[in-house]
């Protein structure tokens, strides 16, 4: 992929990743005049979201705006969401900006880590407010991308990380 081609890299229709919105779909690529310049744009929507964001082409990679990972990656993160739950002892607040970094770095294999660390399962203890809503926007993530990759059912990638989060939990 050569530099400055960022604008053949999507298409209209293709499915991409906006490291701090997750998955969104390529409308249309147009060209809109801003202070006095005319700029390609490519045009996202966010469908959960109801949100539309104009990103312009040239600006795309450096925003780490990317396609949709591969089968492998998301096999990997599966792999990911199988392992021991790394939590360290730092304070709860260091913590939680770490786990939001991750969740913003659009890295599915480090969204998958955020899951699988805030995992709670029956038996454990209750998750306080701000680790349930990060553990959520992980989760809603990985599964938005899982889906995406699989062909789009967002229930089915669901329960395929249920899955293998509950088989983790048995093997506990």
């Amino acid at each position: 992929m050569a530099k400055g081609k960022t604008e053949m890299m999507f298409s209209p229709n293709d499915y991409v990743v906006y490291p701090s919105h997750g998955v969104g779909r390529v409308v249309s690529i147009e060209e809109q005049e801003i202070a006095g310049i005319m700029l390609e744009m490519f045009v996202i929507t966010f469908e959960k979201d109801k949100m539309t964001l104009r990103v312009p082409t040239a600006k795309a990679e450096s925003v780490g705006m990317r396609p949709l990972s591969s089968p492998d990656v998301v096999e990997k993160a599966m792999a990911t969401l199988k392992g021991r739950a790394r939590v360290k002892r730092a304070m709860w607040s260091r913590r939680a900006q770490e786990y939001e970094q991750k969740i913003n770095s659009g890295d599915l294999i480090m969204i998958a880590e955020v899951v699988r660390d805030l995992h709670r399962n029956d038996e454990q203890r209750e998750q306080s407010y701000s680790e349930r809503q990060l553990y959520e926007a992980a989760l809603e993530r990985l599964t938005r991308e899982v889906a995406a990759v699989e062909g789009g059912q967002e229930d089915l990638a669901q329960k395929k990380i249920d899955e293998v989060l509950e088989g983790r939990a048995a093997a506990a």
